[in-house]
């Protein structure tokens, strides 16, 4: 029953925080651009065409 007594909370701060960190990179727009980074490697780059 005391081990509960401290899991709890701990458990609840890590909730927090992950949410916290969620929504932080939400507000800085780090899901703005899904599509790009995938579609992004059938890009020619202009640098290794020269080679």
């Amino acid at each position: 029953m005391n081990g509960l007594l401290l899991l709890i909370p701990v458990a609840l701060g890590l909730g927090l925080l992950g949410l916290f960190a969620f929504f932080w990179a939400v507000g800085r727009g780090q899901f703005d651009d899904l599509d790009g980074a995938a579609l992004r490697i059938f890009m020619d780059d202009e640098n290794d065409a020269a080679d």
